[in-house]
C-alpha cells in the first residue's frame, strides 16, 4: 500500500517533468521486479500504476517507455497479460521474463539521453552497490537527463544475515552476496560489536549504505524505513537518489501523502478486525495531519530563517527542501512549507509573503533588511 501510493504520487510528476523537456518528450521507467503486476483481487500492482500513468501521459503526447521484469514463470504470465493489454491501446511497454540484470544495459542504452526512473523492488537481496555505481555514477552521471532511483533494502535480511557474522554455522556465501549488495565487508563490523544490540546494528547498516550510496553517486540520498504497523521496526527501507532538487521536494511531498493513505488503510483494517471497538488502537495513534502541520510550521519557519541568515541573499525553496522541511521532511505536504513563510513574514524575518508562485517550491524568499 504504501509504496503503490507513493508511486502513484511521485511517477506523474516525474514524467511529467522531465518528459516536458525530453527529447520526443519521452522517459524511460525500468521495473525491475516487477511481479504479476495486477493482483488476484484486480487491484494494480507497481507494474500497472506504471502503465496508467503511462496511458495517462501518451493523452497529454508524453511517452513514458516501460519496460518490465519478474523470474517467476506464473507471475510473468501474469504480467505480460497485463503489459499486452496496455500495449494495445498504445502505451510502449515491454515484458521480459528474467533477472533484472539482464536487461539493465539494454534499457540504460535505450534511455541514452533520455531520462530515467530504476525502481527495483526485490523480495530479497537488490543489485551489488558496484552495479548500481556504474550505472548511476559512470554510465549517467549529470544531472541531465534526468535518472532517479526507487529501491527496497530490506531490512528484514539484513538482521537475518547479521545473525550469521558471529554464528559459526554462519553461511558464508549468503554473507559475501551481501558484501556485495554493501560493497564491502564494512557492514559485518557492526554485527561484530558486543555492544551493539541487533536491532541497532541493523538500522545503522542502513544508514551507512545510503551514505556511501550518495557519496559514490553524488546523489542526494533519503532512505525511509517502512514498517508494518505503528511503532514496529522497520522490515525495509526504501532509498530513493536524485539529482535534481526538484526531484527531492516533490518525493517529500508525495512520501508525506503516501504516508497519509496508509495509515488510513490500517484504520480501516483495524476497524473491520476490531468492529466491537469505540476507538480502534490505529485510530489513537494516528498523527493528525492538520496537528503535525501545525507544529511543523514554526519549525519549518526558524530553518529557513537560519538559511537566510547564512545565505544573506534571496533563496528559491527548492534548492533548499531538506534545510527548511528538516525533520518533517516526508511527514508533512508542500503546503506547510507556503505557511512556514507567510509565519516568518509575521515574525518580521522576511518582506517575502509567501503569495506568488503557483509552485510554492519556486518561490523566492528574501532576508529581512538590516536594521
Amino acid at each position: 500500500m504504501f509504496k503503490h501510493e507513493l508511486l502513484r504520487h511521485y511517477i506523474p510528476p516525474f514524467g511529467g517533468m522531465t518528459g516536458s523537456q525530453s527529447q520526443n518528450r519521452r522517459v524511460v521507467y525500468l521495473d525491475g521486479y516487477a511481479g504479476e503486476g495486477r493482483y488476484e483481487n484486480g487491484e494494480p500492482g507497481s507494474a500497472e500504476i506504471a502503465l496508467q500513468v503511462a496511458a495517462h501521459h501518451r493523452s497529454r503526447n508524453l511517452d513514458l517507455s516501460c519496460f518490465f521484469v519478474e523470474q517467476a514463470p506464473k507471475s510473468f504470465q501474469r504480467l505480460e497479460s497485463v503489459v499486452n493489454s496496455y500495449q494495445a491501446q498504445g502505451v510502449s511497454a515491454k515484458a521480459h521474463r528474467g533477472e533484472v540484470d539482464d536487461v539493465l544495459d539494454d534499457v540504460v542504452r535505450q534511455a541514452q539521453g533520455l531520462p530515467l526512473f530504476l525502481f527495483l523492488d526485490p523480495c530479497g537481496l537488490c543489485l551489488p552497490m558496484e552495479r548500481l555505481v556504474e550505472v548511476l555514477a559512470q554510465r549517467r552521471p549529470k544531472g541531465w537527463p534526468a535518472t532517479e532511483l526507487l529501491m527496497n533494502f530490506s531490512m528484514m535480511a539484513v538482521w537475518r544475515l547479521g545473525g550469521h557474522v558471529k554464528s559459526p554455522k554462519g553461511n558464508e556465501k549468503s554473507l559475501e552476496r551481501f558484501d556485495a549488495v554493501c560493497g564491502g565487508r564494512w557492514w559485518r563490523e557492526y554485527f561484530s560489536d558486543p555492544t551493539v544490540d541487533k536491532d541497532h546494528a541493523t538500522e545503522a547498516v542502513a544508514a551507512e549504505y545510503a551514505r556511501r550510496l550518495a557519496k559514490q553517486t553524488g546523489m542526494f540520498v533519503q532512505s525511509v524505513p517502512v514498517t508494518k504497523a505503528p511503532h514496529r521496526k522497520p522490515v525495509y527501507h526504501l532509498v530513493f537518489a536524485t539529482r535534481s532538487p526538484y526531484g527531492l521536494w516533490v518525493f517529500g511531498d508525495a512520501l508525506a501523502r503516501a504516508r497519509d493513505a496508509w495509515w488510513k488503510t490500517l484504520e480501516l483494517q483495524d476497524g473491520e478486525d476490531n468492529p466491537d471497538t469505540l476507538f480502534s488502537s490505529v485510530e489513537v495513534l494516528r498523527p493528525n495531519p492538520a496537528e503535525l502541520e501545525k507544529a511543523a510550521v514554526p519549525v519549518m519557519a526558524a530553518n529557513l530563517d537560519a538559511v537566510l541568515q547564512q545565505a544573506r541573499r534571496p533563496v528559491k525553496l527548492v534548492d533548499y527542501t531538506l534545510e527548511l522541511f528538516g525533520t518533517y521532511y516526508g511527514q508533512v505536504t508542500d503546503p506547510a512549507a507556503r505557511k512556514a513563510v507567510k509565519h516568518l513574514h509575521k515574525e518580521g524575518r522576511t518582506p517575502t509573503t509567501g503569495v506568488g508562485e503557483k509552485k510554492i517550491r519556486e518561490l523566492v524568499v528574501h532576508p529581512a533588511a538590516p536594521a
